[in-house]
């Protein structure tokens, strides 16, 4: 991308932000039950279910978070941290989110709080891992992700947990650590002070492997690693310290189906990226 295209590409996206109703949008996203706690440890779990539970319908999401926090109580961190495997897969008993069930989510927690007792807090943790890994965001989360999913995991647990080695885009792992790590800005929560927003990587769903397509961000025609990094490179150029800031806001451009998979002159009159997309550039 050269620089006049870049300097325009960034300015229509920074146009974007300035426009977005961030607060109408938080209402209706998981991360909004998150930001229900004003402690940080309790947010830091309680982020760790929402975005690990991120998949499908939004509306079945937060009903099947609320699910989860309510056996938690009004302070998760502490509840992980004092109860027994057994007495959460007790309390778990019964629920089932896609492919995954209580006894899934009962293991992630449980490990969670061992790690959190542990090493202080899971922000602490993959911190520490980062710094093992010589920066190397990829394998320190999935060293993470070793940590949470545990040895010998059955194949829905690796799926709640995923291996961000395998080659997968690793969306939900990656948001959780946008959530933690992002200035707090009335969505992110800027908790995890010890990493860098500069060293994080996009979270890619169908919705910004679609409008980083239109954008020409990636050519990448599957949510992978390989594009997600390709997108994050690409914003990496327009704000190295904060690539990505623009998440939040174009995830929703499509999950609000503001952003069409093909040219729409009704829909696409107003749209703000409207010069930058190859349907109409």
């Amino acid at each position: 991308m050269n620089r006049r295209r870049s300097a325009s590409l960034k300015a229509r996206l920074d146009g974007l932000l300035a426009g977005f109703d961030f607060a109408a949008h938080r209402a209706s996203d998981p991360v909004e039950l998150v930001h229900r706690f004003s402690d940080d440890g309790d947010r830091e779990v309680a982020g760790l279910v929402a975005a690990l539970l991120a998949f499908g319908n939004v509306t079945t999401i937060r009903r099947s978070v609320g699910r989860v926090l309510d056996v938690l109580g009004p302070h998760p961190a502490d509840a992980i941290g004092r109860m027994r495997h057994s007495t959460l897969n007790r309390r778990l008993d019964g629920f089932v989110h896609r492919v995954w069930r209580g006894e899934h989510v009962a293991t992630l927690l449980h490990r969670a709080g061992r790690l959190r007792a542990r090493e202080g807090s899971l922000g602490e943790a993959f911190a520490l891992r980062l710094d093992q890994r010589d920066g190397d965001l990829r394998e320190a989360l999935a060293d993470l992700a070793d940590e949470l999913r545990g040895p010998a995991p059955d194949r829905s647990l690796a799926h709640l947990v995923p291996n961000p080695r395998a080659g997968s885009a690793c969306k939900r792992l990656l948001l959780y650590l946008r959530w933690m790590v992002r200035p707090a800005d009335g969505v992110d929560l800027g908790l995890w002070t010890g990493v860098s927003p500069a060293s994080l990587v996009i979270p890619v769903d169908t919705h910004i492997l679609r409008i980083g397509a239109n954008l020409g961000l990636t050519d990448g025609k599957t949510a992978s690693w390989k594009t997600a990094m390709e997108i994050t490179h690409a914003l990496r150029a327009l704000d190295p310290t904060d690539p990505v800031k623009y998440d939040f806001a174009l995830c929703h451009l499509g999950v609000s189906r503001q952003c069409p998979s093909r040219r729409d002159p009704e829909l696409c009159a107003s749209c703000e990226l409207r010069s930058q997309c190859k349907h109409w550039r």
